[in-house]
């Protein structure tokens, strides 16, 4: 069931439009701790593009490449231990990120726009390195469950609208068939009736359309985090990537399987950050500003790419090794945060 914008798959028929529009040269698509801490510094040399790359036609998502109108950004953390399988909402998300938090588990950012779910969860906590992450979408809502108190100063006065069980008590539910703390879930219309001052979606620096010449054809490909695991396996019927989590089959309960359209394995320096949870830990901060290298998994191939974001409010760029933008499948795209090396 879907929300007052509908559900996503249908960018599935959407897709196959435009794709069919590709002949007519109207669109591209391929099918081949207790004092308070001083914020992460945001920003870092980077190496631009070559090819400065144009922005996202209008009518356009500047997330999707699919149809859509503007409309508020809204991010759910989410919790992605094996307890909190299989999740809710997902397969709406426009984008999934994947980040790493204490023990060398992972939790997902969903963010929506284009269209929201009933329910989107189990909801968990914030953490810094969302603070960053976020400054591309200016100034969005974000759902969380809490968040430690020496890490609330820093999202208090980052261009977020904060929704939580305090700030918005009827956005969340708790559902009786999950235990604690696995068992919070947001209802996202009411999240952005709580959030009436949420910014649109706007280029964040990705690009759509056909795929680059080369890249290496792949059935499988596999992501490892110190304590998870991500596998990504091309399905021509679906024209998309299933995702598994710790070998099994990744599914939102409202959607069925989880199939993006575009993978990206965004490779950034993982270091210890100021926090640490309850039990001593401390919270990895992922780097997401800076440059690097990353892998783009489309249309069954492979794509060495580099990425670039000069500040925490720029856009992220991926380019070729030859310094032209690498556009991105239409649909839904995950972003792993993948520790380099």
């Amino acid at each position: 069931m879907t929300g007052e914008r509908g559900a996503r798959r249908p960018g599935r028929v959407l897709t196959a439009l435009l794709c069919a529009l590709t002949a007519a040269g109207l669109y591209g698509c391929s099918g081949s701790g207790p004092s308070e801490p001083t914020p992460t510094p945001t920003t870092a040399p980077a190496t631009p593009p070559t090819t400065p790359p144009a922005t996202t036609p209008t009518g356009l998502s500047p997330f999707t490449g699919l149809p859509a109108k503007p409309a508020p950004v809204l991010a759910v953390k989410l919790d992605n231990v094996p307890a909190a399988r299989p999740h809710t909402g997902l397969g709406a998300a426009d984008l999934v990120y994947v980040e790493q938090v204490e023990g060398g588990v992972t939790r997902l950012m969903a963010v929506y726009s284009s269209h929201l779910p009933d329910l989107a969860g189990p909801v968990r906590s914030a953490r810094e390195s969302d603070i960053a992450l976020l400054g591309d979408f200016g100034r969005p809502a974000l759902a969380y469950s809490g968040a430690q108190s020496a890490l609330t100063p820093l999202l208090r006065a980052a261009p977020l609208h904060l929704v939580t069980e305090s700030t918005a008590p009827r956005a969340f539910r708790r559902s009786p068939d999950r235990p604690v703390p696995h068992n919070l879930y947001l209802r996202p219309g009411r999240a952005l009736a709580a959030a009436p001052g949420a910014d649109d979606s706007r280029d964040i620096g990705f690009r759509f359309g056909p795929a680059p010449a080369g890249g290496t054809p792949v059935t499988t490909s596999t992501v490892r985090y110190p304590a998870a695991r991500y596998t990504f396996t091309w399905s021509a019927a679906d024209h998309a990537w299933r995702v598994a989590m710790d070998g099994r089959e990744a599914r939102a309960t409202d959607t069925g399987p989880l199939t993006p359209e575009t993978v990206v394995v965004q490779r950034v320096t993982v270091r210890p950050s100021r926090f640490h949870d309850r039990f001593g830990s401390v919270s990895p901060y992922s780097q997401t500003v800076g440059s690097g290298t990353a892998l783009v998994l489309r249309d069954g191939r492979a794509h060495e790419a580099h990425w670039s974001r000069p500040s925490a409010t720029s856009g992220t760029t991926f380019t070729t090794p030859a310094g032209k933008p690498l556009p991105f499948a239409p649909g839904q795209t995950w972003i792993l945060l993948a520790p380099r090396g």
